[in-house]
């Protein structure tokens, strides 16, 4: 089993382009009917943000996780990091790596938009056995809470985000998972590749939305979607008390940043129920002592996703 603390030793995959790095966990599956667990990760994210549910879930299962195009020991695509692209590469390394087994495939924040663009190509929804949404975003999240909103950004200018929102304090990773993790978004190049991202972040909402995909659902039919919701109003509220002890944010600002930690919750949690339309078969359950890094700071509860979605094949 390789470790995801020792980010040196992974496959290089060629998808055509360039090579991803693909990094294998757990036994070879017994058979190539068993559902593999594949982590994608959130927008400007580290893949060793899955350290802590990896060593948490159950020793017989075997999963990846990989670094996109231009992190880690990936190279960089000389396409945009765009959803569609991202959705794209992300299926021609599952089909060079090759991973055929059915796959279970765990996804948070952006990866919410990222697995539609993964789902919506027809080579792959055969392909996929049920999914674990981990505060993932919507297609339509931008227009209802959009966490890039100016007045949020004036005051947490200048914050650490992982100290501001508790979880450096709050994490569940060892030490040297957390070591790890926290060196490699340090990076130069983890930053480059994350501004990157960053720009792609927005419009990929629209993109999304203009396929209309609320007329053709449920996309995956009765396969199982497991759904957990963080707490928005948890991180803002860390993080705009943080921002204020700077000084930061006119009173304006302050004003609009604490009617949006008001309302926060509601919104997010209808955001939320719009991913059971997915499938007939879905449960949603929300992590009460998280906001959005569901994983880092209760990582149990992803991984009793990943067993109700093998308890329901």
């Amino acid at each position: 089993m390789s470790s995801l603390t020792s980010p040196s030793k992974p496959s290089l995959v060629n998808i055509g382009t360039h090579s991803l790095a693909l990094y294998t966990h757990g036994p070879e599956p017994s058979s190539s009917e068993d559902p593999v667990i594949l982590f994608v990760s959130g927008v400007a994210s580290s893949s060793l943000v899955w350290a802590a549910v990896i060593r948490l879930l159950p020793r017989s299962l075997r999963s990846y996780t990989y670094d996109r195009s231009g992190y880690g020991s990936s190279e960089l695509s000389p396409l945009a990091p765009t959803a569609e692209n991202l959705a794209l590469e992300l299926s021609c390394l599952i089909e060079k790596a090759p991973i055929s087994n059915p796959l279970i495939i765990v996804g948070h924040s952006w990866a919410g938009v990222l697995v539609n663009e993964f789902v919506v190509h027809p080579r792959n929804g055969p392909h996929i056995a049920g999914l674990v949404l981990v505060d993932a975003n919507h297609e339509t999240a931008l227009q209802v809470l959009n966490p890039n909103n100016t007045n949020l950004q004036a005051i947490s200018i200048g914050v650490e985000a992982y100290s501001a929102w508790g979880i450096t304090a709050e994490h569940k990773f060892t030490q040297k998972e957390w070591d790890a993790f926290v060196s490699d978004e340090a990076t130069e190049k983890h930053k480059l590749q994350a501004e990157k991202e960053d720009n792609e972040y927005a419009p990929s909402f629209e993109t999304l939305r203009k396929k209309e995909l609320e007329n053709r659902q449920p996309l995956l039919e009765d396969k199982p979607v497991y759904i957990i919701g963080g707490f928005r109003s948890r991180d803002w509220s860390r993080l705009y008390k943080a921002g204020v002890e700077k000084g930061n944010g006119t009173e304006e600002q302050r004003s609009y940043a604490r009617e949006m930690i008001r309302t926060a919750d509601e919104k997010h949690m209808g955001l939320m129920k719009e991913h059971l339309k997915l499938s007939t078969k879905g449960k949603l359950v929300f992590a009460h002592e998280s906001g959005h890094f569901v994983q880092l700071t209760q990582p149990g509860i992803v991984v009793d996703g990943v067993k109700w979605v093998l308890d329901q094949l």
